[in-house]
């Protein structure tokens, strides 16, 4: 029997949280933005009541929604995120109340790694790593820029990837 794979340890930057609420934020301004729109032009030609009701009914749910998007929950997901990348895996552990998550990535099934940036992330000086496998892509958000880079290397490395593969 081999030895046990050890739990991931490595955690995304505590800039994260402040990241993604700017992020939800603007998600949250958009479509409330787009129901009160459609709320003015229900009252201003005179749609079905019922049409007006559900308006109503979407902005609470919108409203609640956003409170628990924006405080709640970028807090619970910086704090349970964690991965971590030795010789033969990349680990990905993440996940709420309902559905956690434990990836285990052999290091021989990584066709590719790269970073990018979006300008929130950018804005923190953050990197999300993406992992490429035959089946899927798998992230590890809010990496900060420089352990993002290196990270980004050090699988390069230790999947085999070179230049002339890409």
């Amino acid at each position: 029997m081999t030895g046990m794979i050890k739990e991931p340890t490595q955690q995304i930057s505590p800039k994260a949280v402040k990241m993604w609420r700017i992020s939800d934020a603007i998600t949250y301004f958009i479509a409330l933005c787009i129901l009160l729109i459609l709320l003015y032009l229900q009252q201003y030609y005179g749609w079905k009541s019922w049409i007006g009701l559900i308006l109503y009914v979407l902005l609470i749910l919108l409203i609640i929604s956003s409170i628990v998007e924006i405080v709640i929950v970028p807090i619970y997901r910086q704090r349970t995120w964690r991965y971590e990348v030795d010789e033969k895996y990349i680990q990905l552990k993440y996940g709420g109340v309902l559905k956690k998550t434990h990836l285990i990535i052999p290091m021989t099934k990584v066709l590719y790694v790269n970073t990018n940036q979006g300008p929130l992330l950018r804005k923190f000086d953050l990197s999300t790593i993406k992992i490429g496998t035959m089946a899927s892509v798998h992230e590890i958000p809010a990496v900060p820029e420089k352990k993002a880079a290196e990270l980004r290397e050090k699988i390069a490395v230790l999947a085999g990837i070179s230049e002339s593969n890409e």
